[in-house]
């Protein structure tokens, strides 16, 4: 296998002469953010990139206009590893995700891997996942197969502090409407069948339920619709809820529980309800014991610090989807004083700091020192596949 102190010395190398590149790419993105599922200049920016770089670019790729898939070379390695990029903003408070740092990490990445895929018998794909904000591309491609023959697939995001692993919730999107009959409210209530009520109670039923439930799960939610005017019954309602846990079967089960809560308001009320799902279904993220500790070593390396609990609740993200197709590992990377969350103004300025361009070095060492120190290591990998196998069974 490849000598792991001298890829350490071809991956510092290959990012030092690509850094101020990508730390341009990381502005420029954050200069012209892009909602989820409209990356179009985004998309275009980092295909663009890596063409220059000498990359075979599949874009659009899985049926998702700004999704892309990279690759370097003849592709016919032993190994497949799926570095994954990220780049839509948010509504009015742009990359206040850090995504435009987190994408060009991810290129950069790929930039210090593409030419030790060779020693490694391993190719690195960038795979361009777009609108991880709303309604998660890596859901679809998951769906598609896309991971399956994936060996292990990597990002970095970024926070207020360094964790080797995120513990990411499940999540389901749900909209229940419910429907009863219009009447005066003045002239003649009683013909009519009051939808509000209705979702009055389902929600009553649903916090209700709160004592009940394991402590990692969240169920929080607004109304869509109550009514039209104040003088007349509501025929129709609608709240849009939101169900997460840490294991995706307890949550299934709390969906059909959740149902049961929606039956019984229309038995109180005499109304009758429906549902659809508002967004794809994301997964809790599986942590793999053998890719983590490896992770763990490149941060003693890099001299990062591991200053936060990582097995606090960080939110929900579609890489936990992927984590059930193969090994999937979402680290994360301090840019701004702990306290300060992410999805705030706050955040969102940091990501042109100083601290900023210097996560995209660092990052993009992480994730190529990662790769490196696993398949310069056949005893790494099979223990890393293993744990896979004993997680997803």
């Amino acid at each position: 296998m490849a000598n792991y102190e001298a890829l350490k010395e071809k991956i510092f190398k290959a990012v030092e002469e690509n850094h101020a590149e990508m730390i341009a790419c990381s502005d420029d993105l954050a200069d012209h953010p892009e909602v989820s599922a409209h990356e179009f200049r985004s998309s275009q920016k980092l295909v663009e990139l890596l063409r220059g770089h000498g990359y075979e670019v599949e874009y659009p790729f899985a049926g998702l206009e700004t999704a892309f898939k990279a690759v370097y070379g003849p592709n016919d390695h032993k190994y497949k590893v799926a570095v994954l990029a990220e780049y839509d903003a948010l509504p009015e408070i742009g990359h206040a995700c850090g995504h435009c740092i987190s994408g060009s990490i991810s290129i950069l990445a790929g930039l210090a891997t593409k030419d030790i895929q060779d020693e490694l018998d391993c190719d690195v794909h960038v795979i361009g996942t777009p609108n991880e904000e709303e309604d998660g591309a890596k859901c679809t491609m998951v769906k598609q197969g896309v991971f399956k023959n994936y060996d292990m697939a990597i990002m970095v995001h970024m926070d207020d502090s360094n964790k080797p692993y995120c513990t990411l919730l499940a999540l389901d999107s749900y909209m229940f409407n419910f429907h009863g009959k219009a009447a005066h409210g003045a002239a003649a209530p009683w013909e009519g069948i009051n939808a509000l009520n209705a979702a009055q109670l389902f929600v009553h039923a649903v916090d209700c339920m709160r004592q009940h439930v394991t402590p990692d799960v969240r169920m929080h939610g607004i109304y869509r619709n109550g009514g039209a005017a104040p003088n007349v019954v509501p025929d129709e309602a609608s709240y849009e809820l939101y169900t997460r846990s840490a294991d995706r079967r307890y949550l299934n089960e709390l969906n059909e529980k959740v149902k049961r809560m929606a039956d019984g308001a229309c038995l109180m009320t005499g109304c009758t309800w429906d549902m659809y799902p508002t967004a794809q279904s994301y997964d809790n993220l599986i942590v793999n014991d053998t890719g983590v500790a490896a992770i763990r070593e490149v941060f003693g390396e890099l001299g990062i610090e591991e200053n936060a609990d990582p097995d606090a609740l960080f939110g929900s993200s579609d890489i936990g989807n992927v984590s059930f197709e193969c090994p999937a590992f979402h680290p994360t990377i301090q840019i701004v004083d702990r306290g300060i969350p992410i999805h705030t103004k706050g955040f969102e300025a940091a990501v042109r700091s100083e601290r900023g361009h210097e996560s995209i070095a660092l990052g993009a060492k992480l994730i190529a020192l990662d790769i490196a120190k696993i398949f310069s290591d056949e005893d790494r990998i099979a223990q890393m596949k293993a744990d896979f196998e004993k997680t997803n069974n």
